[in-house]
């Protein structure tokens, strides 16, 4: 098989040869020698269970039909001691935790791991939710920003004939409260009668009152967009406002409409469709869901979260999300405005201590604002590196 050919299906791959680190990389790289990938797709290479499932995962699309072959065997017979530590990292890249979903669907306890999987596509647990048991039914019940972002996750529960009747309505009924619209499911029709049908249960009232709720948020979305927030490619490179005024009252204006939206409407503009003023404004919403919708953006950049990693205002859920997201905090910058930042708990920061160079320690030592136990660990360390050097 030629070269070109090779790296045509190579590219197929929806996971970066950077996923690995560089030492790996030679044994998926499809310009490596054929032996050398069949080393990876017989995991043969010594690699942490992350790697080594990322790794089988790319190399099922090898040019080699062998390379491919051996590699969805080696995948589908990984043992507990990786698969249970790689589907539950929130690091893995979505693509191959949903690869996964597939080779382990009768498997519940890694459904489970998977469906918890904050990095597990909101697709991936829509569609393992449409065959899952009673437990992962009410695991993924459990998960409400999920519901409210992806709303056929909520469809694959209603129509999955293991999920309890009683986790049904109060599904629906939390989704009617949020504002997130299924009139294809009769269980939601139910639910809204229930909420805003009257002590009768009107059907014709609760779809006035809908009605009503539906055409003031579409108004409000359509301020939006005149007042020019909806994200994009060139959402930061919009001219700012003339003045501090005309700044201060288009702020004004966009929080006017954004209080006119439901929480399921407010999430899809802090997660898809708003763009950096619009998340800063949701980040003050008092709903914790909105908040961290925002901060699970995929629009939202490193710089952003730089920012706020930093900010004493910020939600301490929001705030909890950061520094205990693996991901966020390989980030130099992030790591230390989180350790200089005194809402941060004192434990968390000395996690990250040790990470910072001397420059950083040596002016955290010296900072007033944050606990003195934090100072004084920084003191400590940098005297020991003092003195070992």
């Amino acid at each position: 098989m030629s070269e070109g050919t090779e790296t045509a299906q190579a590219a197929a791959c929806p996971v970066a040869l950077s996923a690995l680190p560089a030492n790996f990389q030679k044994h998926v790289d499809p310009k490596a020698p054929v032996p050398l990938r069949m080393m990876g797709a017989k995991a043969l290479v010594p690699m942490g269970p992350k790697e080594m499932a990322t790794a089988l995962f790319m190399l099922t699309f090898d040019a080699e039909a062998a390379v491919r072959e051996t590699a969805i065997k080696s995948a589908a017979g990984l043992p507990d001691r990786i698969l249970s530590v790689a589907l539950r990292d929130d690091t893995v890249d979505p693509p191959v935790l949903d690869y996964y979903a597939t080779v382990f669907a009768s498997r519940d306890e890694y459904l489970e791991m998977l469906v918890l999987n904050a990095a597990t596509a909101d697709e991936t647990v829509e569609r393992l939710t449409r065959n899952a048991d009673e437990k992962i039914t009410e695991i993924v019940a459990q998960n409400q920003l999920r519901m409210l972002r992806y709303g056929d996750i909520v469809r694959a529960l209603v129509n999955n004939p293991n999920a309890r009747p009683s986790t049904i309505d109060n599904v629906c009924d939390f989704c009617v409260r949020s504002g997130l619209l299924l009139e294809d499911l009769p269980a939601f029709k139910a639910a809204r009668r229930r909420i805003h049908g009257g002590a009768s249960e009107d059907e014709e009232l609760a779809k006035q009152v809908s009605m009503k709720l539906e055409l003031e948020q579409a108004a409000a979305e359509a301020a939006l967009e005149r007042l020019g927030v909806v994200g994009g490619a060139e959402e930061d490179k919009a001219p700012p406002p003339a003045d501090e005024q005309e700044g201060e009252q288009k702020r004004q204006s966009i929080t006017q409409q954004i209080m006119k939206m439901g929480v399921a409407k407010k999430i899809e503009w802090a997660n898809k469709k708003g763009n950096r003023e619009v998340r800063t404004l949701l980040l003050r919403d008092p709903n914790k869901l909105v908040q961290l919708a925002v901060i699970q953006s995929p629009r939202i950049t490193d710089e952003e979260i730089s920012k706020l990693s930093l900010s004493r205002v910020l939600p301490q859920d929001v705030l909890m999300y950061i520094y205990n997201n693996r991901q966020l905090t390989k980030n130099y910058n992030i790591k230390v405005n989180l350790v200089n930042n005194p809402k941060v708990p004192v434990g968390v920061s000395m996690r990250f201590l040790s990470g910072l160079r001397s420059a950083e320690v040596k002016a955290l030592a010296k900072n007033k604002n944050v606990p003195q136990g934090l100072a004084t660990a920084a003191k400590n360390l940098m005297e020991k590196k003092g003195g070992n050097g």
